[in-house]
């Protein structure tokens, strides 16, 4: 059987990720950093895809990658309604929601854009894989407490799926058979328990859960309530305190784990107390996660960025180690994700979803 070449396409705030495969081999893999400069003069992320995607065609181009040895071209998925993990074609209706921007602008949404651009210039199909919207879960999990405020299912989900099927095929199992939860410790931290190939429950890490690098997770209700109508700050403010400065950097004016662990390392006792502080909330994240699953646990992930700490990994699992084996997968592996998504289609192992 020839060897299905394929483009992926992972948007950032600040930068373009892309890569080629063929089959599981990545072949190809470069950033592209954007400067505030740059995007300036884009109103709308979306108007940012054709910017992003010559870019994407010069260093293919540079490196002698025909486009027409291509396969399939995959994005990563953003902001949609909710849906079920998998593997989607790219179709009229989501580039529609995808530009309507309805659920929040972000740079993920370019991905498909930039891929059904493209494929569609190439007569091939465009993918996304596992897009931050999936919602898999159940009904008892999206009540609040509040019947005005329903629990939203917002995550790393691609990440995420992405090492569960990988741990899961290192136990000798499918992703289908086991029970998992893995902790994503990024920018911001999501923490889900995986049921036999669905992730029945999430915090939403943009306002859920422990806090992170620079978004403050669970608050208290009451204490927020009162911060809001205090006056001190405006709209605005506040909704940048939540998701941009707070967590770590509203401690210690940093958002990099690093400085925070040489803070600590100098004898900084603030420093030390928040770091114990953020894998003590991961740990409880993981202990409620693990009582959703009923105990039932068959191994514990670790991953993202943060992941690469040994003083975080350690400190979460000498909390979390009773509850089943740890593994500790650090980084992202979103590109490799958006490929293999896009792989099983191609070979006929996966039927691609369709986006209604």
């Amino acid at each position: 059987m020839p060897k299905k070449r394929i483009l992926v396409i992972n948007p950032g705030a600040t930068s373009t990720k892309f890569a080629v495969f063929e089959d599981e081999q990545q072949i190809f893999k470069k950033t592209v950093e954007h400067s505030t400069q740059d995007l300036k003069n884009f109103i709308r992320v979306v108007d940012q895809y054709q910017y992003r995607l010559e870019l994407i065609l010069q260093a293919l181009n540079e490196e002698n990658i025909e486009l027409k040895t291509l396969a399939a071209v995959v994005g990563r998925g953003g902001l949609l309604k909710p849906l079920a993990g998998g593997t989607y074609r790219v179709n009229t209706k989501m580039i529609e929601d995808l530009e309507k921007a309805e659920r929040g602008e972000h740079a993920s949404n370019l991905g498909a854009v930039m891929a059904k651009n493209l494929a569609d210039q190439l007569g091939i199909p465009a993918f996304i894989v596992d897009p931050v919207s999936v919602d898999e879960m159940e009904p008892v999990a999206r009540i609040s407490g509040l019947p005005d405020l329903e629990r939203v299912s917002l995550s790393h989900a691609l990440n995420m799926k992405a090492v569960a099927r990988k741990v899961a095929k290192e136990m000798g199992r499918k992703y289908e058979e086991v029970n998992l939860i893995v902790a994503h410790l990024g920018t911001g931290v999501s923490v889900t328990p995986h049921r036999k190939g669905k992730m029945i429950d999430v915090n939403n890490a943009k306002e859920e859960g422990p806090f992170s690098a620079d978004r403050c997770g669970g608050l208290p209700a009451g204490l927020l309530t009162k911060l809001c109508y205090s006056g001190k700050y405006t709209y605005q403010e506040m909704k940048e305190k939540l998701s941009s400065k707070g967590g770590m950097y509203a401690y210690l004016g940093t958002t990099d784990l690093r400085e925070a662990e040489a803070m600590a390392a100098q004898g900084n006792k603030e420093a030390d107390l928040i770091l114990d502080a953020l894998a003590y909330q991961v740990a409880k994240e993981i202990g409620a996660m693990s009582a959703v699953l009923e105990g039932q646990v068959d191994r514990i992930i670790l991953t993202g960025g943060m992941a690469n700490s040994e003083r975080i990994v350690k400190a979460i699992t000498r909390k979390v180690k009773f509850i089943a084996p740890i593994v500790v997968l650090p980084g992202e592996e979103e590109l490799e994700a958006l490929a293999l998504g896009a792989l099983r289609v191609l070979r006929g192992e996966e039927q691609a979803k369709e986006y209604v």
